[in-house]
C-alpha cells in the first residue's frame, strides 16, 4: 500500500521540478533516467533481507554518519524520489544510495576537511561553488530536519508517511529555494542531495552505492574492465558484463 501511494513516475518528478529541461539544477546526466515507477512490490530495500546474500547486498551495510533511523528513513525516501524504481531498474534505495551518502557524510565530504573553510562567508552567486561556513555533514542534517519540519507543519505527519506527490511537493520547494534554511540556501541543499543521489547510483559499488552494479547496468557502463584487446577490433555492439574495481581479476 505504501509503495502504492508513493508511486508517482521518474518523468512525472522530473516534469514537475523542472530537472528534464534543465531549469534550476540542470538535466544533462538526469536524461538518461527518465522512465516510469512500476514498483508495486509490498516491501522495501530497507528491510532485512534472509537467506543467502552478496558482498554487494545492501542488507550487509552499516550506517556510519546517521545514528536516528528516522533520520536515515527521510533521506532515504528522498533520494528513492529523485530516483526512483521503474521499468529500467531499481532505484535510489534499491541501489543503496542512502547508505553510499550515510558513508561520505562520514568522511572528508562530509567534514570539507579538504576544502578551505575559512570567512569570510557571502551568500555566493549562483554560478559560485561552495559557499556555506556550513560542512555537507551539518547541511544534510538541517536539510533532514527542515523536510521533516515542512511535512509535519503542511501535512501533519511525518515525511516519510506522505504520498509522493506531497513529498515531491517539498522537494520541488527546496529546489526553487522557498524554504528558509540557516547558514545555506535550500536550493544549494538540494543540488547536493540530487548530485549525492546521482553520484550513489552510479559510483563504483566498493564506495556502498550501485548495489549489484545495476546502475551501470541500465546506462550499459562495463566498469573496471582489464582489457578490451580482444573486443576492441569487433564491428557489432559488444554488451560487456560489468565488473567493479574489487571483482577485477
Amino acid at each position: 500500500m505504501a509503495n502504492e501511494k508513493k508511486g508517482v513516475s521518474r518523468r512525472d518528478f522530473l516534469k514537475t521540478t523542472g530537472i528534464a529541461t534543465g531549469s534550476i539544477v540542470g538535466g544533462g546526466l538526469i536524461g538518461g533516467l527518465i522512465g516510469y515507477n512500476v514498483n508495486n512490490n509490498g516491501g522495501t530495500a530497507l528491510e532485512e533481507k534472509t537467506g543467502n546474500t552478496s558482498k554487494n547486498d545492501i542488507s550487509t551495510r552499516g550506517r556510519m554518519f546517521f545514528s536516528n533511523d528516522k533520520d536515515f528513513k527521510i533521506l532515504s525516501q528522498a533520494t528513492e524520489r529523485i530516483f526512483p524504481e521503474d521499468d529500467l531498474g531499481p532505484g535510489a534505495i534499491g541501489l543503496g544510495v542512502p547508505y553510499f551518502i550515510d558513508n561520505r557524510l562520514y568522511g572528508n565530504y562530509g567534514n570539507n576537511s579538504r576544502e578551505y573553510m575559512q570567512g569570510p562567508f557571502f551568500a555566493g552567486e549562483a554560478t559560485q561553488g561552495y559557499q556555506s561556513k556550513l560542512t555537507r555533514a551539518e547541511i544534510f542534517t538541517q536539510g533532514i530536519q527542515k523536510m521533516e519540519s515542512e511535512a509535519e507543519s503542511r501535512f501533519d505527519t511525518s515525511f516519510i508517511e506522505l504520498e509522493g506527490e506531497q513529498m515531491d511537493e517539498i522537494l520541488t520547494d527546496f529546489q526553487k529555494d522557498k524554504i528558509k534554511m540557516t547558514g545555506v540556501s535550500s536550493e544549494f541543499f538540494f543540488k547536493l542531495l540530487r548530485q549525492a543521489t546521482l553520484e550513489g547510483a552510479y559510483a563504483d559499488p566498493i564506495y556502498n552505492g550501485n548495489n549489484n552494479m545495476d546502475g551501470w547496468r541500465m546506462k550499459g557502463f562495463p566498469g573496471h574492465q582489464a582489457a578490451y584487446i580482444n573486443d576492441i577490433e569487433k564491428e557489432k555492439f559488444m554488451k560487456i558484463e560489468p565488473k567493479s574495481i574489487n571483482t577485477m581479476h
